[in-house]
C-alpha cells in the first residue's frame, strides 16, 4: 500500500514537473524573455570580466612596483661601485704615502687608515653582490609577470569581443524568435487551426443567421402571416383589376374591349331590325 501511494505521489511530481518545463519552454520562446536572459548573461559575464581586470590591474601594479624597486636598487648598486672604487682610490694613495714613509708591506696592512678602506671596500663589494642578485631576481619577476599579463590582456580582449559578438546574438535571436512566432501564427492561419477563430467565428454567425431566418418563417407560418399576407395580396390585384375596369367603361374602352372579345358568329347571328 505505502508503495503504491509513493508511486502515486511520484507520478504526480512528474506530471506537475513536465507541465512546469512545458510552461518553462513556452515562456522561454517569448522575445521579451529572451532578451532578458540574454541581457543577464551579458550582465554576468561583464562582472566577471571586471573581477578579471581587477586581478590583471593587481599584477600590474605589483609588476610596476618590483620594476621600481629594481631601479632603486640598481642606482644603489651603481653607488656603491662608486663607493668600492673610491674606497680603492683612497687606499692606493695611502700606500703610496706609507711607501715613502718608509714602510714595508706588512706594516701598511695593519695601518688603521688601511684596514679602514679594506674593510669599507669589501663592505660595498658584499653589499653590492646582495642587490645584484636581488635586482635579478626581481627582473626576472618583472619578466615573468609581463609575459602572464600580456597573456592575460589578450584573453580580455578575447573576452570583450565575445561580450560584442554575443550582444549581436542576442538581437538576432529576438529578431528569430519573432520571425518564427508570426510565421507560425500564419501558418496556424492557414492551416485551420490558429488560435485567431475569426473564420470560425463568421461561420458561426451566418449558420446563425440562416437558422434565425428559418426559425422567423416558422414562427410566421405558425402564427398565420403569410396567409395574411397572401390574402392582402389577393385583395390588393382584385381592387387594382376593378378599378381598372371600370376606368375603361368610363373612357369607352370597355365596348371596344367587348367587340373585340365577341365572336364573329354572334355578331352575325343578331336579327335585324324591320325598315320602315
Amino acid at each position: 500500500m505505502f508503495r503504491a501511494i509513493g508511486k502515486y505521489f511520484r507520478a504526480l511530481g512528474y506530471l506537475i514537473t513536465g507541465r512546469i518545463d512545458r510552461a518553462r519552454q513556452e515562456l522561454s520562446k517569448n522575445p521579451h524573455v529572451v532578451q532578458a536572459t540574454y541581457d543577464r548573461v551579458i550582465r554576468e559575464k561583464k562582472d566577471r570580466i571586471q573581477q578579471y581586470k581587477d586581478a590583471v590591474a593587481r599584477m600590474i601594479a605589483q609588476q610596476e612596483k618590483k620594476a621600481a624597486r629594481v631601479k632603486s636598487l640598481t642606482e644603489d648598486v651603481n653607488r656603491l661601485e662608486q663607493l668600492k672604487e673610491g674606497a680603492a682610490a683612497k687606499a692606493r694613495t695611502l700606500v703610496k704615502d706609507l711607501q715613502g714613509q718608509g714602510m714595508s708591506l706588512e706594516q701598511i696592512k695593519q695601518h688603521p687608515e688601511y684596514v679602514k678602506c679594506m674593510t669599507a671596500f669589501n663592505d660595498f663589494t658584499s653589499t653590492s653582490s646582495e642587490k645584484s642578485e636581488h635586482i635579478a631576481e626581481l627582473e626576472g619577476d618583472v619578466s615573468e609577470l609581463g609575459e602572464t599579463i600580456d597573456g592575460h590582456k589578450v584573453q580580455l580582449q578575447q573576452l570583450l569581443r565575445d561580450i560584442d559578438k554575443l550582444k549581436q546574438e542576442a538581437s538576432q535571436a529576438v529578431a528569430d524568435m519573432i520571425t518564427a512566432k508570426e510565421e507560425e501564427e500564419i501558418a496556424d492561419m492557414i492551416s485551420g487551426i490558429s488560435e485567431d477563430r475569426t473564420s470560425q467565428e463568421l461561420a458561426e454567425l451566418r449558420d446563425l443567421r440562416q437558422q434565425q431566418k428559418a426559425e422567423a418563417r416558422i414562427a410566421r407560418e405558425m402564427a398565420g402571416t403569410d396567409t395574411m399576407k397572401q390574402e392582402a395580396e389577393f385583395l390588393e390585384y382584385a381592387r387594382t383589376s376593378s378599378s381598372t375596369d371600370e376606368f375603361d367603361r368610363l373612357i369607352g374602352l370597355a365596348e371596344e374591349t367587348d367587340r373585340t372579345a365577341a365572336p364573329p358568329d354572334a355578331a352575325r347571328a343578331e336579327p335585324k331590325l324591320p325598315e320602315s
